[in-house]
Formats: C-alpha cells, sequence, structure tokens
C-alpha cells in the first residue's frame, strides 16, 4: 500500500500532536487528519477513507467500536502511547485488525514527574510559590523530611519504574520493589525485590509504574491501604484506576496517607486535556481530592517532554509503516490477545 495514499484519521488530538506528527510524517507522506474528540461509539461515522486510526488513552476501543471500525475498513489502530487497556485485543483479532504501540518513549519523562511530585508535595514548593508571590515569606507551613534514608516503594520495574529507580537511587534511599519478574540489573544495583505486603508495610513513598490490568485494578484500597505506614507518601503517575478514589479520599481524611500526587484520575477522560476553567466541575470525587491541601493532581502530563513527543511520532508512524508493509513488530498486540 502506497503511504501517500494511506489516510490516519487521529483521536483525542491536541495542537501539539498534530505539530509533532505533521513535522515528522514528512518522512513517510501519509495522508492525516485530525479529530479533537474522543473516539467511541458515537465518533466513528467521523471516519471517512481512512484505513487507520490513532488514538490515545481515553480513547473508546471496546469490541463495539472495533466492529464499527472493521465495517469502515480499519486495518490498524495504532496507539500513540504504551497503556493498552481502553482496547480490545481478542476483537481486535476477530476482525482482523492490527494493534500497535509505542512501549517506551522517554521513561525518562515520567519517571521525572514522579519524582517532581514527590519533591513538591514534600517540600511544599507549589505552596511556597504562591506565597512569595503574595510578598508573604513566613515558613510556617511548609516543613518537609530529608528523603536520604527513606525507604520508597516502587511497583512495576518496567523501563519507568527502572529509570525512577536511578532517580531515587542518587537521593541515597533504600529501594524496594514488586513485579512479576525481578530485574537482575536493578538487583545489582541494590533494588531490593519483595512482596507487596511487605513493600506496603515498609516504604515511607509509593510510586505506582504497573500497566492496569485485572490484577493491578485498584491495588490501591481499603485493605492495602491499612498495611501502610502512617502518613505515606503515594504517587500515581500510571493509570487512574490502579487507585480506589473512595478508599484514597477515606485514608486522606483520617491521616494514614500524608501525601498524594497523582498524574492519572479513574474518571480523567470526562475531565483531562480539556480547558474546564469556565465550567462547573461534576465530578465529586476529582474535587474533594483537589480540596485536601497534601493532594497534588496534575493532568496526565507526565509524558509532556518534546523528547517523548518526538519519540511518540516517529515510533507510530514508523510501526504503521512496518506494519503496511507486511513487517512483524514487537509492538504489536493484537497477537498478544
Amino acid at each position: 500500500m502506497n503511504s501517500a495514499t494511506t489516510k490516519i484519521a487521529f483521536f483525542s488530538t491536541q495542537p501539539y500532536d498534530k505539530t509533532f506528527f505533521e513535522k515528522y510524517n514528512t518522512e513517510f507522506g501519509f495522508d492525516l487528519e485530525f479529530f479533537e474528540t474522543q473516539l467511541n461509539l458515537r465518533t466513528v461515522n467521523l471516519i471517512q477513507n481512512a484505513t487507520i486510526v490513532c488514538v490515545f488513552v481515553n480513547d473508546v476501543v471496546n469490541s463495539e467500536v472495533i466492529e464499527l471500525l472493521a465495517d469502515r475498513g480499519i486495518k490498524i489502530i495504532a496507539l500513540r502511547c504504551a497503556g493498552f487497556n481502553n482496547v480490545d485485543l481478542e476483537a481486535a483479532k476477530k476482525f482482523g485488525i492490527q494493534v500497535c504501540r509505542v512501549p517506551a518513549y522517554s521513561p525518562e519523562a515520567v519517571a521525572e514527574h514522579a519524582m517532581a511530585m514527590v519533591l513538591t508535595l514534600n517540600r511544599k514548593i507549589h505552596k511556597a510559590y504562591n506565597r512569595v508571590r503574595e510578598q508573604n515569606f513566613a515558613l510556617n507551613g511548609l516543613l518537609g523530611f530529608d528523603l536520604y534514608g527513606k525507604t520508597f516503594g516502587i511497583i512495576g520495574t518496567g523501563n519507568i519504574g527502572k529509570a525512577f529507580s536511578k532517580i531515587v537511587k542518587g537521593f541515597g534511599c533504600k529501594i524496594l520493589a514488586f513485579d512479576i519478574v525481578k530485574d537482575p540489573e536493578m538487583e545489582a544495583d541494590g533494588v531490593e525485590f519483595v512482596d507487596l505486603q511487605t513493600l506496603f508495610k515498609e516504604s515511607n513513598v509509593i510510586s505506582l509504574h504497573c500497566p492496569l490490568n485485572e490484577h493491578t485494578y485498584h491495588i490501591i484500597n481499603k485493605d492495602s491501604l491499612s498495611q501502610m505506614k502512617d502518613n505515606v507518601m503515594i504517587i500515581n503517575t500510571s493509570r487512574g484506576a490502579l487507585i480506589d478514589t473512595a478508599d484514597i479520599i477515606e485514608a486522606l481524611k483520617n491521616g494514614k496517607v500524608g501525601y498524594l500526587g497523582i498524574d492519572v484520575y479513574e474518571q480523567e477522560e470526562k475531565l483531562f486535556f480539556r480547558d474546564l476553567s469556565e465550567n462547573i466541575i461534576q465530578d465529586d470525587a476529582i474535587q474533594r481530592l483537589m480540596s485536601f491541601p497534601n493532594v497534588l493532581v496534575t493532568a496526565h502530563q507526565a509524558f509532556f517532554t518534546n523528547e517523548a513527543l518526538t519519540q511518540i511520532a516517529e515510533v507510530t508512524l514508523g510501526n504503521i509503516q512496518e506494519l503496511l508493509m507486511g513487517k512483524k513488530l514487537k509492538n504489536t498486540l493484537a497477537q498478544m490477545a
């Protein structure tokens, strides 16, 4: 298939998506069409004469949507992200649609953002910034703690968890890790792989870097929270549904959780990547979370660096080209279902 005649329909796009994909598409020559709206049952009919759709984390790519995509002649679903929990891979196989992703785009970008959240929450940088702008130079209420010597628990030691571990080591911390597969390189670097119960019990800071699946859904819940140290810090830059929102709110209210940093949220598809500054937010849970002085929320920003967006565009377009050429990709997902 000639790339010049191959049309890709992009959903959930922002101005920066268009900028980076158009820039790197000069090497490929695809016909690109961008939609700001989310892909779902109501928006499939926007696709006209495309054979490929490119989707992001909050697009709905369930079996019903995939059947409609197949009816419209879609041959490839290209995720411009690492996670694929929003795609029904069995349905894609059934309808002969290939699925590819970007498994690693600057893991350092997400790892660095996770550490930025740790430091901001601990040393209250966001509060200090606002105080000084109002000419309030008092230090009361800004007390933090030394990270040196503290215990970090890392759940998920893929590319991002591994990058985060290297950053944490630089602060002189003890590192505990949990994953279904131990990483020998991390063990050689002093990381101790333990079971979840030990990690929950001994960690001062817990950072989530695991995928969302049936085993990790609500991994942070009432039971796991009860096993943690009082005043624990929890950071989530992975997927919102790793945390049971109702349970974390209760843990914040009773003081079990001393600090919470989230770049993702269970119901983020209704909120994130949009300017809602003039709207009344109907989501009571996110409003409650943002009311806590010890909670920091960013809107799925962790991936947002020049290097990451460059790699996302290059790898996504490269994946599509290789699939069109009949090549087998390690980034292909439908065969993994």
